[in-house]
């Protein structure tokens, strides 16, 4: 559904990306892991078309991504920011509708918005309320309604637990389980490699700019290198 093959990416003079290959087949979840500066945000960033590559190809049911964030987005491809990156004056609502900027099928985008709202009750309560005076919490589940809004096949999840207590943080990932559901196929990059690894299908482990390790996500979570590298704490 997804492939990404040998992918260069440069900061300047920093080499981002090295060769990066990963695929994404319809209907799982994958995971990357790996930690702070290995290049996994770089990653999603550039699949959403908001950043250049050098070398390499990223295509979608075999149609070569555009540059182009908007482009990508009609797709059926939407990007769940780190750091949320809510509208803050702009109340739940109309941050939701925003996710739905690009779409022209009014009727289908009010079911959609009940289905976020079935998702997320909490939203529902807050609808009218701003977006900046939602809980941290709260904020990612709006950033994840968001992204639901643009009606995606694939939603790129970036960091989602970052910032939460550990009990939000299981429901992120219950609701990370609940998305799968509704027929979405998931690319989520996570530094709980431990909470990442037990609801992923499969797993690629990103360091310094390069994959260095990929396999089923049971395979990697019992790799004696992964357990000591990344699977020390379980939060």
């Amino acid at each position: 559904m997804l492939n990404v093959e040998k992918l260069n990416v440069y900061y300047g003079g920093i080499h981002a990306l090295k060769g990066v290959s990963l695929n994404i087949n319809k209907g799982e979840i994958v995971t990357i892991i790996g930690s702070n500066g290995a290049g996994k945000s770089t990653l999603l960033n550039a699949i959403s078309g908001f950043l250049k590559y050098k070398e390499g190809s990223i295509s979608y049911k075999g149609e070569k991504l555009p540059i182009n964030p908007n482009k990508v987005v009609k797709m059926g491809i939407c990007h769940v920011p780190e750091g949320r990156l809510v509208f803050a004056n702009l109340t739940v609502e109309d941050n939701l509708m925003l996710g739905a900027y690009l779409r022209k099928d009014a009727k289908k985008i009010k079911e959609d918005l009940e289905k976020v709202y079935t998702l997320f009750p909490r939203l529902k309560e807050r609808q009218k309320q701003m977006a900046g005076t939602l809980s941290g919490g709260e904020q990612q589940m709006l950033a994840m309604g968001r992204g639901l809004m643009s009606d995606p096949e694939i939603m790129l999840l970036d960091e989602p637990s970052l910032g939460l207590a550990p009990l939000l943080v299981q429901t992120v990932f219950d609701i990370i389980l609940d998305i799968r559901k509704m027929d979405k196929t998931i690319l989520l990059v996570e530094q709980n490699a431990y909470k990442a690894l037990s609801i992923a299908d499969r797993a690629y482990v990103l360091e310094q700019g390069r994959i260095k390790m990929e396999g089923s996500a049971k395979e990697i979570a019992e790799n004696p290198v992964i357990k000591e590298a990344y699977l020390g704490a379980k939060i």
